[in-house]
């Protein structure tokens, strides 16, 4: 079950999970497709495959059914197994933002907890950078479907596989 963490600039929030920091992290990056629902998808086809290259500057991105690419974020912090970021590249009309100048941030921590459990903390900010519309990215990515149903998903996929 996911927790919100509260600040109105920021969007925040939390779930624990039953495997130790390595596996956590793993399964949020390297298997990232498993868990991540083909609904969540900002290309014009199908959504075969999701990608997060693991590596600093890799790419963020869907391959569609007819192998077109679509990109949506760039890898800006890798430390493997405790955190990475991304840059959202993602605009409020939910299309592609090339401009890393006008992308929020996505920063995801792995925190042991010491009982076989891991913490993972997601923190999505710098919303004034899509201009006058920041507030409704804002709401979309805190809404019903945002980052705190993805991190349930994500915590039932590690659970699945305990």
């Amino acid at each position: 079950m996911t927790e919100t963490m509260h600040d109105p600039s920021t969007v925040r929030r939390t779930v624990r999970v039953k495997a130790d920091v390595e596996r956590a992290f793993r399964v949020f990056t390297h298997e990232f497709d498993s868990w991540w629902p083909r609904s969540h998808h900002i290309g014009k086809g199908t959504l075969k495959r999701a990608v997060i290259e693991e590596r600093l500057g890799g790419r963020c991105y869907g391959e569609e059914e007819d192998g077109t690419s679509c990109p949506w974020g760039t890898v800006t912090a890798w430390d493997p197994p405790r955190f990475f970021a991304f840059a959202w590249q993602i605009n409020p009309d939910w299309t592609y933002q090339p401009d890393l100048a006008r992308a929020s941030e996505v920063r995801i921590a792995f925190l042991d907890e010491g009982d076989g459990h891991t913490r993972v903390e997601l923190e999505h900010l710098h919303f004034e950078r899509h201009g006058e519309d920041a507030e409704r990215m804002r709401t979309g990515v805190s809404a019903e479907g945002g980052w705190g149903s993805l991190l349930d998903l994500f915590a039932a996929h590690v659970a699945a596989g305990a």
